[in-house]
């Protein structure tokens, strides 16, 4: 009987695998965690106090995924991620060390007119509320999952403003670069990365022009200081969409695209994540 019980417990340790895309992680970039598991429910995971779901891969029997977004601000240091889901209607908690670890960005100066660094009472107000309106968008999780295949870039062209630098404005530091820029003259045209609904498509304060889209689980991808943009709110577009052309709106020195991506909320530097994503999707 002990033996059939030892057997038992070794098949069913064989058929569960969880995988992480790596146990050092940088400040502001993702990781990348997969359940293999039959008849499980509800697997999610606690990372410093924050719970994430895991959803369900795409094509891919008894399996399962989560992001996991390291703020840029994170402190560096060791962590748990805690993962747990129901089985045999028992919960069952697994744990995983990561370290987040140093990015090491650098710093860039930036010189704009004063009015955009210092604002006005009505500009903090409007910015407030940009901002709030935004945060509601990118911590809302929609369980459809747009994407069906691997991402691209918006655009081909030289970078010219690396995500995570230190920004500099006017002798201040104020921020740090949340986005990667890319050159671009006015008129060029932008392309959506991957299938996403538009959550946002308006005129911002900083922004200028901006879409925004929802790719479903948690997962948002962002085009700034557009001259046009050729959707609205609830359109859905298709990987490759031209949803509108660079421009020079909002807070810039120059015409260019600001192309960022944000994850449960978290602004991530959006090359690693998605050369995450297409590695593991």
């Amino acid at each position: 009987m002990k033996k059939i019980f030892i057997l038992l417990f070794i098949i069913n340790q064989l058929i569960f695998a969880l995988e992480i895309s790596s146990k050092k992680v940088e400040n502001a970039n993702t990781l990348f965690l997969k359940i293999v598991k039959e008849n499980i429910k509800d697997p999610k995971l606690t990372f410093d106090s924050h719970n994430i779901n895991f959803f369900k891969l795409p094509n891919k029997k008894d399996s399962y995924y989560a992001l996991v977004p390291i703020s840029y601000y994170k402190d560096l240091k060791k962590y748990k991620i805690i993962i747990s889901y129901i089985e045999n209607k028992k919960k069952v908690f697994k744990g995983i060390p990561i370290e987040v670890i140093d990015g090491k960005y650098k710093s860039e100066v930036i010189n704009v007119d004063s009015s955009k660094v210092i604002l006005s009472e009505k500009n903090k107000k409007r910015v407030s509320q940009e901002y709030k309106e935004a945060m509601k968008i990118y911590n809302t999780t929609t369980e459809t999952l747009y994407i069906s295949d691997k991402f691209i870039y918006p655009l081909e062209t030289k970078i010219t403003s690396d995500f995570g630098k230190k920004r500099v404005y006017n002798g201040s530091l104020k921020s740090y670069h949340s986005g990667t820029d890319y050159r671009a003259k006015v008129g060029t045209k932008i392309k959506a990365i991957n299938n996403g609904k538009v959550v946002i498509a308006k005129n911002r304060f900083y922004a200028g022009n901006s879409i925004v889209l929802d790719h479903g689980n948690g997962i948002y991808s962002g085009y700034y200081h557009l001259s046009k943009m050729n959707y609205k709110e609830g359109d859905l577009v298709k990987k490759g969409d031209i949803i509108g052309l660079s421009g020079s709106t909002g807070r810039v020195t120059g015409p260019h695209l600001h192309f960022s991506f944000r994850i449960h909320g978290i602004q991530v530097d959006p090359l690693q994540a998605i050369d995450l994503l297409n590695n593991n999707l």
